[in-house]
C-alpha cells in the first residue's frame, strides 16, 4: 500500500520561508514523478510543482515560479518543496501526489494524473 506523509507546514509571516517534506513508502519511489498541489478553502485543488522521477526536470505553476523549488532525494524516498518569499495567497493545505504512470516522460500538472495523495499539511501566511 502506497503511503505519502507530508510535514513542514505552519504559520509564517509574508516574505518568510518554509520547507515541506513528503515521505513515501509502498512502491519504488524513484520510478514515479512526484507533484505538489494545494487547496485553499472553497477552491479546487491546484497544481504547484512537479519533479520527474529522474530528478532532472521540473515544472512550476506561474504563481510560484521563482519563489518555490521542488526537489527529491530518491535514497530517502522523499520529495521537498522549498517555499520562499511567501505571500498570503499561498495559504492553503499542501498535498504531495504520486504519479499514476511508471516513469512518465511528461510532467503532469492535473490532479487526475496522480494516483496517491498524502493527508496534507497546512501552510498559513499572515500579512
Amino acid at each position: 500500500q502506497v503511503q505519502l506523509v507530508e510535514s513542514g507546514g505552519g504559520l509564517v509571516q509574508a516574505g518568510g520561508s518554509l520547507r515541506l517534506s513528503c515521505a513515501a513508502s509502498g512502491r519504488t519511489f524513484r520510478n514515479y514523478n512526484m507533484g505538489w498541489f494545494r487547496q485553499a478553502p472553497g477552491k479546487e485543488r491546484e497544481f504547484v510543482a512537479v519533479i520527474k522521477w529522474s530528478g532532472d526536470s521540473t515544472y512550476y505553476a506561474d504563481s510560484v515560479k521563482g519563489r518555490f523549488t521542488i526537489s527529491r532525494d530518491n535514497a530517502k524516498n522523499t520529495v521537498y518543496l522549498q517555499m520562499n518569499s511567501l505571500k498570503p495567497e499561498d495559504t492553503a493545505v499542501y498535498y504531495c501526489g504520486g504519479d499514476l504512470v511508471y516513469r512518465r516522460s511528461r510532467l503532469g500538472y492535473t490532479a487526475g494524473e496522480y494516483a496517491y495523495w498524502g493527508q496534507g499539511t497546512q501552510v498559513t501566511v499572515s500579512s
